[in-house]
């Protein structure tokens, strides 16, 4: 009886529910979505928020799944990899309400400067945004003052996005190479 009816819920949430913030995701509730789209308005999106990257904790949101041998005979870290699955905050606090996390992968792709390519999601917890997504695929010259990246694109409220993400370091230690990153992002959608 137990299985019956947890499978009969799983039923119902899929059926029903198959939607974030009223968008259809199945493939032909894409499909009708864009069939509207010749009709439907530009928006312009403005966010704000605080990417905690944490590499030396107890409980990191980075970590190191690659390198290349001379590594760390480069004065760029050249070749370190890590992924990411980092909190999103509304302040620069660590214990700031949470919004979303970026997960994804950057790595130290310069030998010349620090600069990282960054392969990352924008996942949205919370708010008018929950469920949705923005991609980012870029260079992070991260000694720069401000870092300009492209947006991609997008999913759920963000379908076909594309714009600016700009990280400005909030803090930064060296040493632990833990880091708070401001951003903000401008970004057009339909």
């Amino acid at each position: 009886m137990e299985s019956f009816l947890l499978v009969s819920l799983l039923f119902l949430a899929i059926t029903i529910l198959p939607s974030t913030h009223g968008l259809d995701q199945s493939p032909k509730g894409v499909d009708k979505w864009f069939k509207k789209l010749p009709h439907a308005k530009v928006k312009m999106t403005k966010l704000h928020f605080y990417f905690h990257d944490t590499v030396t904790a107890k409980n990191p949101s980075a970590i190191q799944i690659a390198q290349a041998n001379n590594t760390f005979q480069s004065p760029t870290l050249f070749g370190l990899v890590r992924m990411m699955d980092n909190p999103l905050t509304v302040k620069p606090e660590p214990n700031s309400k949470e919004i979303g996390r970026a997960q994804g992968i950057y790595g130290f792709a310069s030998f010349e400067d620090i600069g990282l390519l960054m392969t990352l999601n924008l996942l949205f917890t919370d708010g008018k945004y929950n469920g949705s997504t923005l991609s980012i695929l870029g260079h992070n010259q991260i000694f720069h003052e401000y870092r300009e990246m492209p947006i991609v694109g997008g999913s759920g409220v963000f379908r076909l996005a594309q714009g600016v993400a700009t990280a400005k370091t909030y803090s930064g230690d060296n040493t632990t190479q833990n880091a708070i990153v401001e951003y903000h992002v401008v970004l057009l959608h339909y």
